[in-house]
């Protein structure tokens, strides 16, 4: 895997306040569980384990939020790609409302956290939008709303005149609220809960990649580049989109593609009131989407897709910063001041996935954009099937690790709709 783009460039690191010391990990030891990534998922089954009394050591490879929980949209979006009806049809009528409650819940699971820790994490639950920009994606948005609103979510359906004023643009035909949305400075969010886990007895590395794994009996050895070892009896890998070699075919269960944003400068108040005005997040119903929101120093953030490569020159985000005039015509030449990217675990199934590929050994992997209520939420279920081994504390099934066949070709083919993406402007006219 490439050198991955690194995070200073990011609005979020420029806002966030300092993390926690979390120095690298010199001496072997012992661990109860060995959590290997530092991002929502990792710090959440820390946090969530620390708690139950079990110690938990986080190795993380640069510093805790590195990866996608630090670079990502801060968007907190309940539910996953798939509306109820379409887990229950998949998973059948008692695992799939299990999972329609456990991914109705995922906003809920952020805003407690942050309250219940004091964080100091800009934050705003106005709800989420998803706006629609054909008639196919009008009459999906209907069904998802009527869906969740059927489990006591509260949406309700925009037309046109309502997205137009939500939104500030009038590129949609139409769209649905989600009230459970809101809205986190993502890094200073990560940073938070390592703040809540190390208060709760967790113990965190950075600058700690681990390099191997081995396993004598129901022992784990995890070695790190130091030379440093680990021995435990579990160990949890969290590392998503930033997955390299260290489980046998794991990164080719992935697409690993890039997620580009684009920030302006903040805008003045007249320009910000005509954006978003009542604070909503926002993303759409492409299948390559955008997503935009305002953040609490008043940039507009723009984000969507970008080459799988990491980026040269400022020329990658200029897709981005054209849509920014197509969406928001008022903003045509406003000035951009941030410019990132960040790696997107997309599955073959759209679904976060759940691995056990050797006893002591748990996987989780999988965000397709949605980690920050998501995986917040996996690692207090990670937390609890480790504590009382019932697989039914999980919210998905425990699958084998299964590579995508022909891999290269999966990357070609998405490579080629990317680059389509790019050049049309995300397909805005």
């Amino acid at each position: 895997m490439a050198e991955p783009f690194p995070l200073a460039p990011s609005l979020w690191a420029t806002t966030a306040p300092p993390g926690p010391e979390t120095p690298p990990l010199t001496e072997s030891g012992q661990a109860d569980v060995v959590i290997v990534g530092g991002g929502f998922c990792g710090l959440s089954t820390a946090l969530h384990l620390a708690e139950r009394g079990i110690r938990p050591v986080v190795l993380e490879a640069r510093e805790v939020g590195f990866g996608g929980s630090g670079r990502n949209g801060g968007q907190v979006i309940p539910g996953l790609k798939y509306d109820p009806a379409d887990l229950v049809a998949k998973f059948g009528r008692e695992r799939g409302e299990r999972l329609a409650r456990f991914a109705g819940s995922t906003a809920d699971t952020v805003f407690d956290l942050i309250t219940r820790h004091d964080m100091d994490v800009p934050h705003r639950r106005a709800g989420w939008i998803q706006g629609a920009h054909t008639e196919t994606g009008l009459a999906e948005v209907a069904r998802r709303a009527e869906q969740w609103a059927g489990l006591g979510a509260p949406t309700r359906v925009l037309d046109k005149a309502e997205t137009d004023r939500l939104l500030g643009t009038e590129r949609y035909l139409g769209g649905w609220l989600d009230g459970r949305g809101g809205a986190v400075q993502p890094l200073s969010y990560a940073r938070g809960l390592a703040r809540a886990a190390l208060k709760a007895g967790a113990v965190i590395h950075g600058a700690s990649p681990v390099t191997g794994l081995s396993r004598n009996g129901s022992t784990w050895t995890v070695t790190t580049a130091q030379g440093a070892r680990l021995s435990t009896e579990r160990v949890v890998l969290c590392t998503n989109g930033y997955t390299g070699a260290l489980w046998p075919g794991l990164a080719q269960t992935v697409i690993a593609a890039n997620s580009f944003q684009v920030a302006t400068k903040p805008l003045s108040d007249n320009l910000r009131r005509s954006i978003l005005p009542e604070g909503q997040v926002s993303s759409d119903t492409r299948k390559l989407l955008l997503y935009f929101r305002l953040d609490h120093t008043g940039r507009l953030l723009m984000g969507g897709r970008g080459p799988f490569r990491e980026p040269r020159t400022p020329r990658d985000w200029a897709h981005l910063e054209r849509i920014v005039g197509k969406l928001f015509p008022q903003l045509d030449g406003t000035a951009f001041d941030h410019r990132w990217c960040g790696r997107v675990a997309i599955t073959r199934d759209y679904l976060p996935h759940l691995h056990e590929p050797a006893p002591g050994l748990l996987i989780d992997i999988g965000c397709q954009g949605r980690g920050v209520g998501l995986q917040s939420t996996m690692g207090r279920a990670i937390a609890d099937y480790i504590t009382t081994g019932d697989t039914d504390r999980l919210p998905l099934p425990l699958t084998p690790v299964a590579p995508l066949p022909l891999h290269v070709f999966h990357r070609l083919y998405v490579s080629a709709i990317i680059a389509w993406y790019r050049l049309s402007d995300g397909g805005i006219r």
